[in-house]
C-alpha cells in the first residue's frame, strides 16, 4: 500500500513538472493579435515573424546589459524556446496555408509573407550565429551552459523552417506558369 501512495506521489509530482515546463511562447497581448488574424493568412505570418524577432532581439538586449548577468543564460535559454516555438507555430501556419484552397487576395498575401518569412529567416540565422560565436568568450562561456542544447535545436528549427519557405516560394511559380495557358485560352 506504501509503495502505490509514493508511485501515486512521484507521477504527480512529475506531470506537475511537465506542466510547467510547458508554458505559452506568446504573451496574452500576442495571442489576441494572432485571434483577430485568424484566417488571414498574410497578417498572421507577419505577427510571427514579429514575435520570433521580438524574442531574438530580447536576447539582443540581455547580453549588452551588465546589470542582466544574473541569472541570463537561463534568461536566454527561455527566449530561444520561445523563438523555437514560434518558428514551429510558423512551420504549422506554413503547412496549413500551402494546402488550403485560397482567394486570390490571400494567395497574394501569403506568397508576400513567404518572401517576408524568407528574408525574416536570414535576418534570424545571423543572429543566431552571433550567439553560437559569442559562446567562446571566456566571460559568455559559463551562461552559454544553461543554453547551448536549445541555441542548437533553434538553429536546427530554422534550418527546416527556411527549407519549407524555399520549397512553397519554389512551388508557387509552377502553378503561375500552370495558369498562363488556361488564361491565353479564355482570351482567344
Amino acid at each position: 500500500m506504501k509503495s502505490a501512495k509514493k508511485i501515486l506521489v512521484v507521477a504527480l509530482l512529475l506531470s506537475t513538472l511537465a506542466a510547467v515546463r510547458r508554458r505559452d511562447p506568446l504573451t496574452d497581448a500576442e495571442s489576441d493579435q494572432l485571434r483577430e488574424v485568424a484566417t488571414e493568412p498574410g497578417p498572421r505570418m507577419k505577427l510571427y515573424i514579429k514575435f520570433a524577432e521580438a524574442r531574438l532581439s530580447s536576447i539582443d538586449q540581455l547580453r549588452s546589459d551588465p546589470k542582466a548577468a544574473a541569472g541570463r543564460g537561463k534568461k536566454i535559454h527561455d527566449l530561444l524556446e520561445d523563438f523555437t516555438a514560434i518558428l514551429d507555430e510558423i512551420n504549422d501556419n506554413l503547412d496549413t496555408y500551402e494546402g488550403r484552397p485560397l482567394n486570390k487576395e490571400d494567395k497574394k498575401q501569403f506568397h508576400k509573407s513567404l518572401r517576408e518569412a524568407m528574408e525574416a529567416d536570414g535576418r534570424f540565422d545571423a543572429k543566431l550565429k552571433a550567439l553560437k560565436g559569442a559562446e567562446d568568450d571566456r566571460q559568455t562561456q559559463k551562461e552559454a551552459l544553461d543554453y547551448q542544447f536549445v541555441l542548437q535545436d533553434a538553429m536546427e528549427a530554422l534550418k527546416s523552417s527556411s527549407s519549407m519557405v524555399r520549397e512553397y516560394l519554389n512551388s508557387r511559380p509552377e502553378e503561375a506558369d500552370r495558369k498562363k495557358p488556361e488564361e491565353a485560352d479564355r482570351k482567344k
